[in-house]
């Protein structure tokens, strides 16, 4: 019953213990059109060139540039995804389409905007220009080459050089199957009117909503009493079907606070369980053979903070990536001091039209309205009582 009374730890350290110590999921197939919001389980090679030959990059008329002061005969028409019947000899052109396959003998297409029509089968440059306008063939990409590593979360841009590669079933990391729980006799759904003791449930539809923003799926298996029996049993369960439970709210210190010590009694590893940091202090991580269990703190700003900045790394790590957070290095708009320094601090933010961070109006982890305007979070790190304006602090985007 001790092992969830570890001291508190600092945020990198305890961020640190959690990634090294999971592996990624196993791996599987997937098709293109469910393969965004994976990760890459392979290196993947290009099977062509691309582009896969001489391409014309504009619609016009396809010549030689040496002959662009004379006339030239229009002997060819070429839309896109035909074979040039002809090959292109002195004065000579062939009309063709964007995308099509430039001509033997052709060094140059002459923009259609340049060329004047001087009679049905004759044309003449206008504009003297030195762009030849062509997409040279395995200029983009060779045949053999790299071009998406294992490790990448795929989105739309990837699922593009997957298809242009022929690559229709990537190998893939599986995603985690994961729970929501949540705790507590003073929790109602939002469906709902709470009594005067009550409050409407609101940490686990967010934490739905930002595994949904991430591509994976969850399942909320409803509120639990703050009974230990209660959390053993629904705990049970969901280790029986879930690579990932997360757990909203029983992981403190308190008397009704049973998560650590229904997890003590399944036998496992409580790796991370309290950090100097604000809000979200209370955060655990525990792994019971190959799955992994995330107390999040009750108050809505904590677990969305810790979800934001600590839960989203442990998901991609278990997804086979090492994604880093974006942080932007970016000036404050205002001076801004705290009194106590001891923590990690997380704090809404916004940003100017000049690119400078604004601090919101922040009431505490209860204050999850002082979100609804954020697009960023704000860290003040370990004694820093004052910061001024103009000085750079960093800042995750949302």
């Amino acid at each position: 019953m001790e092992n969830h009374k570890r001291e508190m730890i600092a945020f990198e350290k305890a961020l640190d213990m959690v990634i090294t110590s999971v592996k990624p999921l196993s791996t599987g197939h997937v098709t293109l059109f469910n393969a965004l919001n994976n990760v890459l389980a392979e290196d993947v090679f290009s099977d062509i060139d691309m582009p896969p030959f001489n391409k014309s990059a504009m619609d016009g008329f396809a010549c030689r540039f040496e002959d662009l002061k004379n006339e030239l005969e229009i002997v060819d028409e070429i839309p896109a995804g035909t074979v040039p019947s002809k090959t292109i000899g002195l004065n000579q052109c062939a009309r063709i389409m964007t995308g099509a396959v430039v001509p033997k003998g052709a060094d140059f297409v002459l923009m259609k905007e340049y060329a004047e029509l001087i009679s049905s089968n004759k044309i003449h440059c206008t504009k003297e220009t030195s762009k030849a306008n062509i997409c040279y063939k395995g200029e983009d990409v060779k045949k053999g080459d790299l071009v998406l590593k294992i490790g990448m979360l795929l989105a739309p841009s990837h699922i593009a050089i997957l298809a242009s590669v022929g690559k229709y079933n990537p190998l893939v990391y599986k995603m985690p199957l994961v729970a929501i729980i949540s705790t507590g006799n003073e929790l109602v759904e939002p469906n709902e009117i709470p009594k005067p003791e009550q409050i409407r449930n609101s940490n686990s539809y967010q934490l739905v909503s930002q595994l949904m923003k991430m591509g994976i799926p969850s399942d909320y298996l409803g509120i639990v009493e703050d009974n230990e029996q209660a959390v053993h049993d629904i705990m049970i369960s969901a280790l029986s079907k879930y690579d990932v439970i997360i757990v909203s709210g029983g992981v403190s210190v308190g008397d009704y606070d049973f998560v650590p010590a229904v997890l003590n009694q399944l036998g496992a590893d409580i790796i991370v369980h309290g950090m100097k940091v604000k809000p979200g202090k209370h955060l655990l991580v525990a792994r019971l053979s190959d799955k992994i269990i995330i107390g999040l703190p009750g108050n809505p700003v904590s677990s969305y903070v810790q979800f934001e900045v600590f839960v989203k790394q442990l998901i991609f790590k278990l997804m086979g990536s090492n994604q880093q957070p974006i942080i932007l290095n970016l000036p404050i708009d205002e001076d801004y001091s705290r009194k106590k320094t001891d923590q990690l601090f997380f704090i809404p933010v916004n940003f100017s039209a000049t690119g400078t961070v604004v601090p919101l109006e922040y009431h505490g982890s209860a204050h999850i309205h002082s979100f609804t305007k954020a697009v960023g979070i704000m860290e003040i790190p370990v004694g820093i009582s004052e910061i001024k304006k103009g000085e750079l602090v960093r800042v995750r985007p949302l």
